[in-house]
């Protein structure tokens, strides 16, 4: 038995059968990460000791009567989610030895079913990128062709779902950071809606963007891990109150007779001939399996993108002023001058990309500048929710593109504006709060994943599921890389 092949209800049924143990499951995939991911980087570290005595816990628990749903399931957690007494780093200098005395409420409610922790997963410093080149410790390749970037900010746990090195992974998403990766990698990549799931203990970027969410192979997976993570959390003050869907169990059920949209902007200019057509293909298989699919207009999704990154940045200017030197975090070896500690400890902890998003941010939030920048990127920010709510006027769900491209060359992109670019798709989702998945839906002339992607209105996470489970019934579209040992 190939358990790099295997997904998590594949997984869930040999543990329950007896095929196989936790600890056997867990051994082979943490040789196969020693193996193989000396050339993805998908993982920042490995804890293959405390990992084996988790799978052993867990073989304890289902020997007496006490499995939980992901009970001795390995799988990786992205390096920005606390992990009590284990190196959590943001990927970045400033945390290097940071070592939580608390796990996030996602990794709590984790080891509360003995869910194997196998590592974390590398990111882009502080989750701000979309690449995973902009990690302190090392560049995340992309399984399908290693001189490729597989997306980011949760490229690492993207790669590590996609290689076969853990059948699922926690990632982040405050502008696409699960959904991108999980469209270059060629996996499923879910963002649920804003306060579905706990933020307490995620390492925050941009507040009021940020929410934790799920890569794996399939869509039903992923239910299975939200029926684990979601709820409410009197630690978040922006947890939502209301009960939890159960996403398994609302799989069941078709897509017949709903109304799917297609918003004109998204397959503008940007967006690959071979992604368009790719999703196009997409919405006319939504159409034999019975859905309605009608093109319809979101105007103001090109003010989305320069939105976005003007609260994105002033939040984190306001996040990460917490890491001065003298809390916790790295501190610069200067003893005489407060000030000169405090400056060459940002200096040398963070790197290019978190300092042009901390200066942009400070810039915008300045006097003589809020109104003119700050301000009117949150009001266009309730245009933008407005627009998405007379969509869901006439439709149930929107289709679009993932990503405008597959992935690109490591180093082919140097300006941080044709990076930022590569969110275009996505950032919309995060400024209205909604829930979206991304799903394999091709593949390019290079053999390159392409994603598409599911949009819903506030709340809809258990609907868009079921629409995607039911069209990877009938289309499914994982296949491990071929140099990674799998079949294409």
């Amino acid at each position: 038995m190939d358990y790099q092949d295997l997904t998590v209800k594949e997984l869930q049924q040999a543990l329950q059968s007896g095929a196989c143990t936790s600890e056997e499951v867990t051994r082979a995939l943490l040789q196969a990460i020693e193996t193989e991911d000396t050339a993805i980087g998908g993982y920042v570290s490995v804890q293959p000791e405390r990992a084996l005595q988790q799978a052993q816990a867990a073989d304890r628990a289902r020997r007496e009567g006490q499995a939980a749903s992901l009970c001795g399931i390995p799988g990786a957690i992205k390096d920005n989610l606390c992990t009590k007494g284990v190196a959590t780093t943001c990927s970045s200098k400033m945390l290097e030895h940071f070592i939580p005395p608390y796990n996030a409420t996602v990794v709590e409610r984790l080891q509360a079913q003995h869910m194997v922790t196998l590592g974390k997963a590398n990111m882009d410093e502080f989750a701000m990128g979309s690449c995973t080149e902009n990690s302190a410790f090392q560049i995340t390749h992309n399984p399908h062709d290693l001189s490729r970037v597989p997306g980011g900010s949760s490229g690492g746990s993207a790669a590590i779902v996609a290689a076969g090195l853990a059948p699922f992974a926690l990632g982040s998403d405050t502008g696409g950071s699960v959904r991108q990766p999980a469209s270059l990698c060629g996996v499923v990549g879910f963002k649920p809606t804003y306060g579905m799931v706990s933020r307490y203990g995620l390492i925050a970027f941009g507040s009021s963007l940020d929410q934790v969410g799920v890569l794996s192979r399939t869509v039903e997976d992923c239910a299975v891990v939200m029926d684990a993570i979601a709820g409410h959390d009197e630690r978040d003050a922006t947890s939502l109150a209301a009960e939890k869907p159960a996403f398994e169990q609302s799989l069941t059920g078709g897509v017949k007779g709903m109304k799917i949209g297609l918003p004109d902007e998204y397959f503008a200019q940007g967006v690959s001939e071979e992604v368009k057509q790719s999703v196009l293909a997409a919405a006319q298989r939504f159409e034999q399996m019975g859905a309605v699919v009608e093109p319809c207009s979101l105007p103001l999704t090109p003010y989305s993108l320069p939105a976005y990154y003007l609260l994105a940045c002033a939040e984190a200017s306001s996040n990460l002023g917490r890491y001065d030197g003298v809390r916790y975090g790295m501190r610069a070896d200067v003893t005489d001058d407060w000030e000169e500690m405090m400056i060459q400890t940002r200096t040398q902890g963070f790197g290019p990309e978190v300092k042009r998003r901390i200066m942009l941010g400070t810039f915008v939030l300045s006097a003589g500048y809020y109104d003119a920048y700050y301000k009117k990127a949150q009001q266009a920010r309730t245009l933008i929710r407005q627009d998405f709510q007379k969509a869901f006027d006439r439709f149930d769900l929107l289709l679009t593109p993932t990503s405008p491209t597959t992935a690109w060359e490591i180093g082919g992109k140097v300006d941080p504006l044709s990076l930022y670019a590569a969110d275009i798709c996505t950032v919309a989702v995060n400024i209205a709060g909604l829930p979206a998945l991304s799903l394999p839906c091709g593949k390019d002339a290079q053999g390159l994943p392409i994603g598409m992607q599911l949009m819903g209105r506030p709340g809809s996470d258990a609907q868009i599921l079921r629409v995607g489970h039911a069209y990877q019934q009938q289309y499914p579209g994982f296949l491990r890389p071929v140099h990674q040992g799998g079949a294409q």
